[in-house]
This record gives structure tokens, C-alpha cells and sequence, in this order.
């Protein structure tokens, strides 16, 4: 059997196991067949090549498979890093599939536009993992002179297919976001920094849509209503974590968030158009039906 069968073998397992979280081992079986026959190659295994997959996928992949004995299934166990886990297992999958079939370019078509500055992304996440303060050349779209700041670096952030650096300003409390497409050029320097040790980036931005982080405002609890066909796409892709659903007929789909309200949430909102309407809170309802209104009178002028 070759690496490349072997190792497409234990992605698919990763992706099966993810996606029905338990199975026994001859569901598991059933499934390689499937997937030997959609692919052209052999991944059936016996018991003990399937044991030797899951040390495999425990050392390269750091995905615990573990069985339950009393039920006879294996399931993953999921810790801190399943969402870096499950971005790296989709990102294996694309390039297996790229690897093994031949004039992809015919049937695969990617978005033309790209986001700027990802070149950047090793060294900062170097900087960031070994704490070093950098010196970075930032140009904000709204002036026209880059300025310099020296920053220690917390983390990286992913924000609607851009790339953030989240970062605080070297004798400032703050932690900011700084855009990598609008990093110029940094310079990591030998100075070290330790950073607090309460900050938890995931805790920061837990209860923001996008990144737009308001320390000094409070999130709120936000009812949406929304067309039952749009209603369709918010069910299997939700706007954020905090999504639950409060009505789902054939009216309407009835949603509730708890977020802070920023301009990344209420363009959002608007991107919807007449599909969505705020039910609460008013302030939002204002917001968002005040842009409605700016938007209607900048076309009436062209009419």
C-alpha cells in the first residue's frame, strides 16, 4: 500500500469519525469501501492496520481516536485544538484531492480575489509563539502616511478570509487588530515580552461578530427574524456561535445572538436586505433601519 493510499486513508477516517462522531469498526470498514471505489484505490485495512492508523493520526495530526468498549466505537476526543485540528484536516483533504486527480483546472474554480499580506503570516506567528516585540510599518486605508509601532504580538486571528494580528502597543493596555494586508514590513526584535496572564483571545472576542472588539460596551441579547429560503443558509452556516433558534416554520426562521453590537454585525445585518429583519433590541432596530433610510435617498437622487 503507498503513503499516498495510506495517508488519504487516514484523512478520510478523520473526516468520517468528525462528521457522524461515533462508529463502530465495521462502520468504518463499509466506509473505506465506499470511499476505495470513489476514489480508485484500496483503503480497506484490516483491525491492526486500523490500530497502527490511529497511533499514526495521534503522532501527525495530534487527533485522539479513542474507543468506547461497553458500545464497540471509536470516536475522536476533542480538546482545545479541534478547531485548528479540523482546519488542517480540510486543508489535507484539498491537497489529497489535488494530488491524486489530474486537470483539476477544469473542473475547480477558485476566487479570483485573495487578501493581501499572508506572506507575513510565519514570521509574526514566530514572533508570536517565541514573544519577541516587533517593530511593524502599518498603513491604515484611511491615512495616506504609513506610521511605525512597536507591539507585542498575542496571536493571529481569522476574520471573513482575512488574517489579523492581535497585538498590544508597547506601553499601551490595549489590544488592537492589525490587519496583515495592511502590513507593510515588520522587524522582529531580540526583546522579549510576557504577555498577561489572564488574556485569553478567545475570551476576548467571544461574544464579536468579526473583529471589531468594544471593551467599554456590553454584549446584548439580539432576536432576528429571517425569510424561511435565507432562513436555510443561516442553519447550516450560523452567524455566530451563540446562534440558537427560536422559531423555524415555514414563515419565518426566528433566531437569537448574544453579541456586541459593531459596524462588522450590523453590515452584516444589512447584507440581507429585506430577507432579515431585527426584531430587538431597539437601538438596533434604529441602527440599521437609519442606513436603510441613507441608502434609499442616496438612490432616489439618481432617479
Amino acid at each position: 500500500m503507498s503513503k499516498q493510499e495510506t495517508q488519504l486513508r487516514q484523512s478520510k477516517i478523520i473526516s468520517k469519525l468528525q462528521a457522524t462522531k461515533e462508529l463502530t469498526f465495521e462502520e468504518i470498514s463499509d466506509f473505506l469501501q465506499n470511499q476505495s471505489e470513489l476514489h480508485g484505490y484500496d483503503l480497506l485495512i484490516s483491525q491492526r492496520t486500523f490500530q497502527r492508523d490511529i497511533i499514526a493520526i495521534r503522532s501527525l495530526y495530534n487527533i485522539q481516536i479513542q474507543f468506547d468498549r461497553s458500545r464497540k466505537v471509536y470516536f475522536i476526543e476533542e480538546d482545545e485544538n479541534s478547531d485548528l485540528n479540523s482546519r488542517l484536516m480540510e486543508a489535507f483533504d484539498l491537497i489529497s484531492t489535488w494530488k491524486m486527480s489530474e486537470g483539476l483546472t477544469k473542473f475547480i474554480y477558485f476566487e479570483k480575489r485573495k487578501a493581501q499580506g499572508t506572506n507575513h503570516f510565519y514570521g509574526l506567528l514566530h514572533a508570536v509563539r517565541n514573544r519577541f516585540v516587533i517593530e511593524l510599518t502599518h498603513q491604515k486605508f484611511e491615512y495616506d502616511e504609513p506610521t511605525k509601532r512597536l507591539v507585542e504580538p498575542y496571536g493571529l486571528k481569522e476574520s471573513k478570509g482575512r488574517w489579523y494580528l492581535l497585538a498590544k502597543e508597547v506601553g499601551k493596555d490595549k489590544v488592537k487588530t492589525f490587519g496583515l494586508d495592511r502590513i507593510l514590513d515588520f522587524d522582529i526584535t531580540r526583546k522579549h515580552f510576557s504577555p498577561p496572564d489572564n488574556y485569553n483571545a478567545n475570551d476576548d472576542f467571544k461574544y464579536c461578530f468579526g473583529i471589531i472588539n468594544l471593551s467599554d460596551v456590553k454584549a446584548q441579547e439580539i432576536i432576528l427574524s429571517i425569510d424561511p429560503d435565507q432562513g436555510k443558509y443561516l442553519k447550516s452556516y450560523p452567524l455566530h456561535e451563540t446562534q440558537s433558534i427560536l422559531v423555524d416554520n415555514k414563515d419565518e426562521l426566528r433566531i437569537r445572538l448574544f453579541l456586541l453590537i459593531t459596524q462588522d454585525l450590523v453590515m452584516e445585518i444589512l447584507s440581507y436586505a429585506d430577507d432579515i429583519t431585527v426584531i430587538s433590541p431597539k437601538s438596533l432596530i434604529k441602527e440599521v433601519q437609519t442606513l436603510h433610510e441613507k441608502g434609499w435617498k442616496q438612490y432616489q437622487k439618481n432617479i
